[in-house]
């Protein structure tokens, strides 16, 4: 193979995306991204009657959880009804409210499991999305957590090189960033009273192929580009986010509630 060849078999492994969106590798299968293998693991012996998912997108992590458990009843929030159709369309009630500063409209204690995948990246109200997800959780029922990984092996390499995390620049969608001991660190601080730490998982492990991903991220869980918890509700909640923003001067306006 003479170098022109190698050239532009090197150009094809790439290809042009927004800075900030997405890798520009095209032998990665970013569906691994999302991890919805280990959603598939999680409820596949479960017996749901109700699950909810914050951020559903189109509704695949829904989809999965709803072959597992063909008579749960499925609901779907996201900022505005772009997908209402396709949710629709799949068994799944999609619901509209913007999560940062609106109430979820379920009564408390009333939901079996609660998914937010690749989603709490995107938010500056952290305190208040996990007020609204622990307040409508039952006692006994899951939270399932995905979120892009700070510390995934090729943002520790690109440390080393000078180079921002993937996963964190400014000009990308994230404003948050995450990773396995901080936030276990987060959740047992203000929710140890009424949490467990279930369960964790990895899934994608950049710049690899899916098999050698799952294989990899399966061994080196903390070091995928993305990982999973699952906390179980334990016991009842009684606003434990929000009055961590009350005893605590973080110096950042974060949004406690209207009638808090």
């Amino acid at each position: 193979m003479n170098g022109k060849n190698v050239s532009i078999e090197a150009i094809k492994m790439f290809k042009k995306v927004p800075v900030g969106t997405t890798s520009r590798l095209t032998f990665v299968d970013h569906n691994e991204t999302y991890g919805r293998h280990i959603i598939d693991k999680v409820t596949k012996n479960l017996s749901l009657t109700t699950c909810l998912d914050i951020g559903c997108g189109t509704g695949n992590d829904l989809i999965t959880v709803g072959r597992n458990n063909p008579n749960a009843r499925l609901f779907g929030v996201d900022y505005g009804d772009w997908n209402k159709e396709i949710l629709t369309k799949n068994q799944i009630e999609p619901i509209s409210v913007n999560i940062e500063s609106d109430s979820l409209p379920f009564s408390d204690a009333s939901i079996d499991m609660i998914i937010s995948n690749q989603v709490l990246e995107h938010t500056k109200e952290i305190y208040w999305i996990n007020h609204e997800i622990f307040r409508v959780l039952k006692v006994g029922g899951l939270f399932y957590l995905g979120v892009p990984n700070v510390l995934a092996l090729h943002n520790r390499l690109l440390g080393l090189l000078g180079v921002h995390p993937t996963c964190s620049k400014i000009i990308s969608a994230h404003v948050r960033s995450f990773s396995k001991n901080d936030t276990l660190l987060f959740y047992k601080e203000i929710g140890g009273d009424f949490t467990d730490f279930d369960s964790f998982y990895g899934s994608q492990f950049y710049p690899f192929g899916k098999n050698v991903a799952r294989f990899l991220s399966y061994i080196f869980p903390s070091l995928s580009l993305s990982i999973f918890f699952v906390f179980r509700k334990t016991g009842a909640y009684d606003g434990q986010f929000i009055n961590h923003l009350e005893n605590n001067m973080l110096e950042t306006n974060f949004f406690k509630g209207q009638s808090i």
